[in-house]
């Protein structure tokens, strides 16, 4: 698809002035959180404005900073600014450990982070944050003790009336965010993520869903996570819709109480994170949801089917990759067609290549305005690395196996690197994930392939739910018209499964675990 995408701004900041002056800086309660604070587009402007300066003052232009903040509005507040004054907000994920933190300072060249101290105690990150090497840390409590007289004259008086005066000129191609890939299958990547890039994900949600004032989001997906970021707070942002910001997805029985009693009718979330609200929520819970949208993972049947059939909800399933800001294609309430993740947002184009051994598809190669700019590489830090791929340069190889239907739908089958070769064919082991979730619901699992001699690979099956047998996994497999390949060599019972932030099995730390248990 070549539709034109008209960004709705030139830079992050630009658009957030624009939507001052388009909604009024008098919405008390645009933005909530749990802080607790209630922001209008008014508070926005002036958090973002007075961050822009303090963090100007410890850093240089086109400095890349670390960010490591919760689900708040100042942390975008703090992302936006630093835009804006020609910084690049580095998005740090707090749930990846001293590790994964410096990694990614390493990957992207981080030297300062700024953080909250009340958020490191409350999350107990202190002790992790201090084990970071080569990083000066700054704390926003000490940054708001430096906003003197002078600053607030400064603020009050001229720059929250002229602000595109106060910052200095950014192109769109500029970079507006660096985040960081999630690892499952090796070391995280940077991904940098222009102004363009970032707004025009945001124009094409909007031309397919006409969010706006009456809405209100509910978002508890981390913001150091694309889905988290791009659809619940700058699209928001940008189309006028409030939000509702929570520090975490994992209160699976506080949840769904907010959502009711906040009014939300729109609810960004992941097919792990369903299932659990869904558990513990009542139907009044869920009442006012007009829109359910799933993403990062492929959605189950049984939390599709438990959603329809308890909330009378039809989720809406999407695909996306942080490479392209993340949304690139998802399912509409008058066009909804389970099993596939949508249709292409307009702009994306979709190239399928052929994969040997499989024969239902090709691997997905995607490219639109909302293409990253490129990646910072574990092997190359700070070094751009622009997107090309084989079906060309500008291409983004997304390494899924997927499919195209007559009416344009697109169905993901499961990662290339997710297969395994046994007895000669390739065999997704999502599927056996399928397998294992249709015979077991309420559990989880996740599939690794390992080398056995004479067959290739086998399938080893990891689990929560003890009592889990091959006769059970055999007869749910035969109920859903699945080969009998995809079923697992080996059942592997776990008390529990290492996972993202975004809910999805951590594959490379379940290797991990799986080879120091040998």
């Amino acid at each position: 698809m070549s539709t034109v995408v008209e960004l709705p701004a030139k830079t992050l900041f630009a658009a957030l002035v624009a939507a001052c002056r388009r909604y009024g800086r008098a919405t008390p309660g645009q933005w909530e959180d749990a802080t607790p604070g209630r922001y209008s587009y008014g508070d926005l402007l002036k958090m973002t404005l007075a961050l822009a300066r303090l963090s100007a003052r410890l850093t240089e232009p086109d400095e890349h900073v670390g960010v490591l903040m919760p689900n708040v509005a100042a942390t975008v507040a703090l992302l936006i600014g630093l835009s804006a004054q020609r910084r690049v907000p580095c998005m740090l994920n707090y749930t990846a450990g001293v590790e994964g933190m410096q990694n990614a300072c390493r990957v992207a060249g981080v030297r300062r982070v700024i953080t909250s101290r009340a958020f490191l105690d409350k999350a107990q990150l202190t002790q992790q944050v201090a084990a970071l090497q080569g990083v000066d840390v700054f704390y926003l409590e000490d940054l708001r003790r430096r906003f003197t007289l002078a600053d607030k004259l400064w603020l009050m008086g001229y720059a929250l009336w002229f602000p595109e005066r106060v910052v200095p000129p950014v192109d769109s191609e500029a970079p507006a965010v660096v985040l960081f890939t999630s690892g499952t299958e090796g070391l995280p990547k940077g991904v940098v993520l222009s102004h363009r890039a970032v707004l025009a994900n945001v124009a094409q949600i909007l031309q397919v869903f006409t969010f706006g004032p009456r809405d209100k989001i509910f978002n508890c997906l981390p913001l150091f996570h694309s889905f988290g970021l791009t659809a619940g707070a700058l699209m928001p942002m940008v189309s006028g819709a409030r939000v509702v910001f929570y520090p975490t997805p994992l209160h699976y029985k506080e949840i769904p109480r907010l959502i009711r009693d906040k009014g939300c009718n729109t609810l960004f979330s992941t097919s792990t994170f369903l299932h659990h609200y869904a558990r513990y929520a009542e139907p009044e819970d869920f009442k006012g949801l007009q829109y359910v949208v799933a993403g990062a993972e492929k959605l189950a049947e049984p939390v599709r089917t438990a959603w329809r059939e308890r909330f009378g909800i039809d989720i809406l399933e999407g695909y996306g990759c942080t490479e392209l800001a993340p949304v690139v294609a998802v399912n509409l309430p008058w066009a909804n067609r389970p099993g596939t993740v949508g249709r292409l947002l307009p702009g994306i184009e979709a190239k399928l290549l052929p994969v040997e051994g499989i024969t239902h598809g090709g691997e997905l190669h995607l490219r639109g305005p909302n293409l990253m700019s490129g990646y910072y590489r574990p092997e190359a830090p700070g070094l751009l690395d622009p997107p090309h791929s084989a079906a060309g340069e500008g291409w983004h190889d997304t390494g899924d196996v997927a499919e195209l239907d007559a009416d344009g739908y697109l169905i993901i089958h499961g990662r290339l690197k997710r297969h395994a070769k046994v007895a000669g064919e390739q065999v997704c082991l999502d599927l056996t994930e399928a397998i294992a979730r249709a015979a077991s619901a309420e559990a989880q699992h996740a599939s690794l392939a390992e080398p056995e001699l004479g067959r290739g690979e086998s399938i080893v099956l990891y689990t929560t739910d003890a009592t889990l047998t091959r006769e059970r996994l055999t007869a749910a497999a035969r109920s859903l018209g699945l080969p009998e390949l995809a079923l697992p060599r080996r059942i592997v019972h776990r008390t529990s499964l290492p996972l993202l932030a975004s809910g999805k099995v951590d594959y490379r730390r379940l290797r991990e675990l799986e080879d120091t248990s040998r």
